[in-house]
């Protein structure tokens, strides 16, 4: 059957209805949290007398949402740093060099990827129990720059591709620094990936609740923890006002992206339609 016969005796019908179905099973779980962060109740559910903003002055009024976030920024800043300077170093070295030990080594750095969470908590618990950093910020920020290296290997080593391996040494040849060489050639072409890599590294810090369940106790205590503690104990609503606040924060960013691409297209057009 050929491609146009196959597209003909698909209905538009049943496909539009299975998009509608499958959209509206990822959206409505996040619409309905909306209505329940201006419930009128003091635990997690609908309206019931009417609307009230009493968990979202709970959200601000309170201090250990204040702490979490400040934790979580505190963590996830350099955690993603670390975890791009990290990366960038083992890329640029990858990249200059092939064989057998260096497709092993890209292998490992994708170890967190591959190991469920859960097992190397484990590991990650008994190291810097080991270390003395358990529930301590410098042992929280390693172990989420461990988390997001791969990404940052990932995204940096998808930019080298597109760079042509002779440009280190054709800075070296007119008298530049190695330094220098990849901090004025090699930099700016792989500017996207370092910051694609750094964004992911940073929101698998900001997200990650797992492992750090288990390497922190009292002392670090990050946002998604904090959601984690307010759920299992009491499913405490202002968790729903959070969530309304991320999901309007998101919705913002994505409008913000899409108007600037469309007038990004907007601009490339009118620059074609005067060359012409």
């Amino acid at each position: 059957m050929s491609a146009h016969a196959l597209r003909g005796s698909l209905a538009p019908g049943p496909i539009a209805a299975a998009a509608v179905a499958v959209s509206a099973f990822l959206v409505l779980p996040l619409v309905a949290i909306v209505p329940m962060s201006f419930s009128d109740t003091r635990f997690l559910s609908l309206p019931r007398d009417g609307w009230s903003i009493l968990h979202y002055r709970r959200l601000f009024g309170d201090p250990a949402w204040h702490d979490s976030l400040l934790h979580s920024v505190g963590v996830a800043v350099p955690a993603a740093c670390l975890a791009l300077v990290f990366g960038l170093a083992f890329c640029l070295g990858a990249w200059q060099r092939q064989g057998a030990v260096v497709r092993v080594l890209r292998v490992l750095m994708l170890g967190p990827l591959i190991v469920p969470a859960i097992i190397h908590a484990v590991a990650y618990h008994r190291m810097l129990s080991l270390l003395g950093l358990f529930d301590s910020f410098a042992g929280t920020v390693l172990v989420h720059a461990v988390k997001g290296l791969p990404f940052v290997v990932l995204s940096i080593s998808a930019a080298l591709s597109t760079v042509n391996p002779m440009t280190l040494q054709l800075a070296r040849s007119l008298g530049a620094s190695q330094a220098r060489a990849i901090w004025s050639t090699l930099v700016p072409q792989i500017h996207q990936g370092m910051a694609i890599g750094f964004i992911l590294a940073f929101v698998t810090s900001w997200d990650e609740v797992v492992v750090t369940l288990f390497i922190t106790s009292r002392h670090v205590n990050t946002l998604p923890k904090q959601i984690w503690q307010s759920l299992f104990l009491n499913l405490d609503p202002a968790v729903a006002a959070l969530g309304t606040l991320t999901l309007l924060a998101t919705l913002l960013v994505v409008l913000a992206m899409s108007l600037r691409g469309h007038r990004d297209r907007a601009l490339a057009g009118a620059s074609e339609d005067g060359l012409n």
